[in-house]
């Protein structure tokens, strides 16, 4: 079974990378809540400056998780569920890879028969050296 996703490694990692924080994850989930939502309201909802929260922003932005549209002087921020669904995507091929590894591992252990010893090439059918 190969993994597949629509998107190329760099991709991948910057976008596990964004949700790898506690912040960024709180972040996209206040969106998936309410959206959209200025970066000064993100801004005081934590304890860290606005700059701080902007920053965290910038991130998920690169990682196509977010999306940032101006309105005036204010900046508004709207989620982007699209990209977690290929972030999803990915996980469950990866959980479905490991449970078919294990569905192969349990039928071989409620295999009743005993396992059968590897064969080995007997002395005679080896080439032998002479010096």
């Amino acid at each position: 079974m190969v993994v597949r996703s629509d998107l190329s490694d760099a991709e991948l990692d910057r976008l596990f990378r964004a949700l790898a924080d506690t912040t960024r994850r709180d972040i996209v989930a206040r969106l998936a809540e309410q959206e959209p939502v200025s970066v000064s309201t993100l801004a005081s909802r934590y304890d860290m400056s606005f700059a701080a929260v902007q920053k965290h922003v910038a991130v998920l932005e690169e990682a196509g998780l977010v999306t940032k549209t101006a309105q005036g002087r204010t900046r508004l921020v709207h989620g982007n569920p699209a990209q977690l669904a290929k972030a999803r995507s990915l996980l469950l091929q990866l959980e479905q890879r490991w449970i078919a590894r294990f569905s192969q591992l349990d039928a071989i252990l409620a295999d009743p028969r005993p396992p059968q010893e590897p064969a080995c090439p007997s002395p005679t059918s080896s080439p032998t050296r002479r010096r």
